[in-house]
């Protein structure tokens, strides 16, 4: 079955003969070699393109592992494509397995120490002189964003463009799902969007496939590339980040929890850096905190969202399916696949109880940044009743602007308006992607 993702494809082609390295990121098995070596390089031919234009070399296989040596994989591009008459694409996969060697032109004893790093010769080298050559249209897939995406100013500068692949949105999920938008929202919530997971027939398989992806993969690249030993703290992190989805935390609490979980003590430090480490693969994202009225940040509570809520759910043997955190994550992955950036809101409110000033805190659950505009988002199951939407809407009814102001529920109810405020079911939010355009 090939899924299909114009999306993605629409952005390579904008990004097509640019001049800068098409640097393509995200989650381990979400689909990105998949993207750039058939469904890209299909459209391609389709257009035109011959075969022997395409000079293509996935360094997580084995005919690969010679060119993890970057002056190995630099001869071997120009070799291929020695004819400077004609246009190439070079197509290289998993780019974070390619290591740092020492340039055998440099006398490293006369190196400062301060400038070591010059000693070497690393994949950036090797693109960014493959990416000064006309001829070539340079694309690289990673799963590592401190390898990646993080560096790309440093060491790309203005010559390194990032796309990032997340798993199937629902709206992709629906074009192949055989399947009502109700039903099918239901399978997408608890088993989410990783492609491989999609396309499985048989329940049993599909939940053993993902939990499987966090100790055959997931876990195992993390081991391996920040030489951690004791796996035991790491899927204790883990479950407490996959538990603490939609809620506001911070290292503090995680720290408790995992080690509640493994009836260990885990430092403070240890739960940052692990947490740098997932994100970094592209496990979880977090969202800062913004004072809506005091236009700052809160330095130390974040929350976490599972890139994926399948994974999430397996991680946690399909157990604790809060259907409003749920879909609070689904809600969240949608805004940043669309390209928004997101940040939740807290809206400061003074009232008077029993004869007493007091302050109190209500949560926006999104407050998507639109450059000089912003758009306020609250994720409720329901608003079935006057106390419920009174509650519901305390926040957004606070913030003392006239920024729009959206309420997405449970379900698959046409937008309506009411008192200044949108509602609109999350069915018919995530399957139109101009709503907040709007």
């Amino acid at each position: 079955m090939v899924i299909d993702r114009p999306l993605y494809i629409e952005k390579l082609f904008a990004k097509q003969w640019n001049g800068k390295v098409k640097i393509i990121t995200g989650l381990r098995r979400c689909g990105k070699s998949f993207l750039l070596s058939t469904l890209y390089k299909n459209r391609l031919l389709a257009n035109g393109v011959a075969q022997d234009q395409f000079i293509e070399i996935a360094l997580d296989r084995i005919s690969g592992i010679p060119y993890r040596d970057p002056s190995r994989l630099y001869d071997y591009v120009v070799e291929k494509s020695k004819d400077t008459s004609r246009q190439f694409y070079v197509f290289i996969d998993e780019i974070q397995l390619s290591v740092k060697i020492k340039n055998p032109a440099i006398d490293e004893a006369l190196v400062s120490e301060e400038d070591r790093d010059h000693v070497y010769i690393t994949f950036y080298d090797v693109l960014n002189d493959l990416i000064a050559r006309p001829n070539l249209d340079v694309y690289v897939t990673g799963s590592n964003s401190k390898m990646l995406s993080k560096d790309i100013v440093t060491n790309f500068r203005d010559r390194g463009s990032e796309i990032k692949v997340y798993p199937l949105s629902f709206s992709e999920f629906l074009t192949i799902a055989d399947l009502d938008k109700v039903d099918a929202f239901e399978e997408y919530i608890t088993y989410g969007g990783m492609p491989l997971a999609v396309i499985e027939t048989n329940e049993a398989e599909k939940r053993r496939y993902l939990a499987d992806l966090f100790t055959a993969v997931y876990f195992k690249d993390i081991l391996e590339r920040y030489k951690i030993k004791d796996v035991e703290v790491l899927g204790a992190l883990t479950d407490a980040l996959c538990s603490a989805i939609g809620s506001l935390t911070n290292p503090n609490r995680i720290s408790n929890t995992a080690s509640t979980l493994i009836d260990k003590n885990i430092s403070r430090a240890t739960i940052q850096k692990y947490i740098g480490y997932l994100e970094d693969c592209y496990l979880f994202e977090s969202a800062k905190r913004w004072n809506v009225k005091g236009r700052k940040y809160f330095d130390t509570i974040h929350k976490y969202y599972s890139t994926d809520v399948g994974l999430r759910n397996a991680r946690l043997n399909f157990r604790q399916q809060e259907r409003s955190h749920l879909m609070e994550n689904i809600i969240y992955n949608e805004l940043i696949m669309r390209g928004y950036s997101v940040d939740v809101g807290v809206v400061e409110i003074t009232q008077t109880i029993d004869g007493a000033r007091r302050q109190s805190q209500y949560e926006i659950d999104f407050v998507v940044n639109m450059g000089n505009n912003k758009i306020y988002i609250q994720s409720a199951l329901n608003v079935d009743t006057p106390d419920k939407k009174a509650q519901e809407t305390m926040s957004l009814r606070n913030t003392n602007d006239f920024y729009r102001r959206l309420v997405i529920v449970d379900g698959n109810r046409k937008a309506w308006v009411d008192e200044g405020i949108t509602y609109i079911g999350v069915i018919p939010f995530l399957l139109d992607k101009s709503i907040l355009e709007r």
